[in-house]
């Protein structure tokens, strides 16, 4: 892993940044900023169907209006297929990937017939290795990792435990809570996983800042970087901004773009978010105020751990 600290910004570009966005660009910028490292913002725009087109650059203006300026070319994992499929293919040589003939009925189906009926209340969506022995004359959907032929030919324990930098200590069973999860979906399009990882290592990423519905999937980029020979970052999850329901603000639930007529009035609101105070500005002022507070580690309420 680089000595210099490197950290990224990566959005989906299937609509314009909103209040829970920014709160993730801001924290990022400022601890990579704090630590006198390198910025990048890095475009995942994988899932195609989802990609609303303009967005992506749109997406840079609303960063470059909030003084958020990546260190170097953006990057888009639309044009990374040739990196996700050597991993898979390595994957596959050593054994550890698979492919998959279920769809997401079959796997609901085969979940549902194997859960006792006091507990199908509170059934989980947990993949039950249908296919890991083959495909029974199905065809191939999607390819999954064998995760406890992983962690069993790596010596790692069924459960992973990583430090995260605000939350503290975290740990997850990925095959018990998770199972085989996919590595490239049935629609021929790679998953989440895989990409990040293969991007993250390619970019030298050693910080890894972003939301805190992004934690559950620590875990399981963890277990793929192990199997792929790839380092493990720090992670730091920020806290979350919610909706009038009390749920995650999202571009799902009706999450408005910023206003970015007064940029400033936004930074401030994710600044609070972050614990950080009010900045009367202008922006620029106010980002080399937060970065100032971030360096010093008694003034860091959402980065307790350097």
């Amino acid at each position: 892993m680089s000595s210099v600290y490197t950290g990224r910004f990566a959005p989906s570009p299937t609509g314009l940044l909103h209040a829970g966005s920014l709160v993730a660009a801001l924290a990022s910028w400022l601890d990579a900023r704090a630590h006198a490292g390198r910025w990048w913002v890095r475009i995942e725009d994988v899932d195609t169907p989802r990609c609303v087109a303009g967005a992506d650059e749109a997406i840079l203006e609303q960063l470059r209006t909030c003084g958020l300026v990546p260190d170097g070319k953006v990057i888009r994992q639309s044009q990374g297929a040739q990196a996700y499929s050597a991993a898979l293919e390595e994957l596959i040589d050593k054994g550890w990937a698979y492919p998959c003939g279920c769809s997401r009925k079959e796997v609901e189906a085969a979940i549902e017939s194997a859960t006792p009926p006091t507990q199908k209340r509170h059934i989980e969506t947990v993949y039950p290795g249908t296919c890991r022995a083959g495909l029974n004359g199905k065809p191939a959907r999607a390819w999954r990792l064998n995760v406890q032929a992983v962690q069993a030919a790596l010596g790692m324990p069924g459960t992973t435990h990583w430090q995260d930098r605000r939350l503290g200590a975290q740990q997850q069973n990925v095959a018990q809570d998770v199972g085989d999860f996919v590595l490239r979906r049935a629609d021929g399009l790679w998953a989440y996983q895989l990409a990040v990882v293969v991007d993250d290592a390619a970019q030298g990423v050693t910080h890894v800042v972003r939301g805190e519905d992004l934690a559950d999937n620590t875990a399981r980029q963890i277990v793929l970087q192990r199997a792929l020979g790839l380092p493990t970052p720090q992670y730091l999850h920020t806290p979350l901004v919610l909706g009038a329901n009390g749920e995650k603000l999202s571009k799902q639930n009706g999450a408005r773009p910023l206003d970015l007529s007064d940029p400033l009035a936004e930074l401030n609101q994710a600044a609070q978010v972050l614990g950080l105070p009010m900045h009367a500005g202008p922006v620029d002022a106010a980002l080399a105020f937060w970065t100032q507070l971030q360096k010093d580690p008694g003034a860091r309420p959402y980065n307790p751990h350097p």
